[in-house]
């Protein structure tokens, strides 16, 4: 559960702080994606102030399409029932991904990543529809560009935590278990993604990244 006093382990920062402007570079250089968190809980005033990073994110016409679904505690151990049992339907009946079958290990593995993270948030886009539905272009257009909203919504997010010296883990595997932990949230709307939060028991290396020249082109 939230606790109320702050800790104050911190990630390890290659950047020096120069103001707002300088803690926000460091954290985009700073974060790395988690998958080993220690048992400390994090205080709720911190978790408020990640989700209120996320609520001043930009978004498509205004329409902030997020909502988020902030799972702890006994809920998340029936939360995670509720995922291994997805995954199970997936691995062995009938799949929604018949494609992606190679990467159920590795979600297996996420749900053991979950398991140790205090805090789970689950972000739904609010004005989605099912993954299942027929869209005409112009639907698709919104949702595409609802989905980017909520893109920068989760990033802000996760930048925000890297501030506060909290780890985080992005995750999509929540599809192999998809049809399930959306009845389990019972929450209208679309299911994006989920995203672990903790203080990290591990300081990850930074992942390859493509050199500049790779992907922009400059015109004019």
């Amino acid at each position: 559960e939230f606790v109320s006093a702050r800790h104050s382990q911190t990630l390890p920062c290659a950047h020096k702080q120069r103001g707002n402007e300088g803690k926000m570079i460091a954290a985009i250089y700073d974060r790395r994606s988690i998958r080993k968190f220690s048992d400390a809980p994090i205080p709720k005033e911190d978790m408020i102030e990640i989700i209120q990073s996320g609520i001043k994110a930009p978004s498509s016409k205004n329409r902030q399409p997020w909502k988020y679904i902030v799972v702890q505690g006994r809920e998340k151990e029936e939360m995670l029932e509720v995922f291994r049992r997805g995954i199970s339907r997936e691995e062995n009946e009938r799949a929604l991904l018949p494609q992606s079958r190679q990467h159920i290990s590795a979600a297996k593995y996420t749900v053991d990543i979950m398991e140790d993270a205090p805090v789970i948030v689950f972000v739904v886009n609010s004005l989605g529809k099912s993954i299942l539905s027929e869209l005409t272009p112009e639907e698709r257009v919104y949702e595409i560009c609802n989905i980017q909203s909520i893109s920068a919504s989760i990033q802000n997010m996760l930048l925000s935590a890297t501030e506060k010296g909290i780890g985080s883990l992005w995750i999509c595997d929540i599809y192999f278990a998809y049809s399930e932990l959306c009845e389990w949230l019972n929450s209208e709307g679309q299911l994006v993604a989920a995203i672990a939060f903790g203080y990290p028991d591990e300081s990850p290396r930074e992942r390859p990244r493509k050199s500049l020249n790779d992907v922009v082109v400059w015109r004019g």
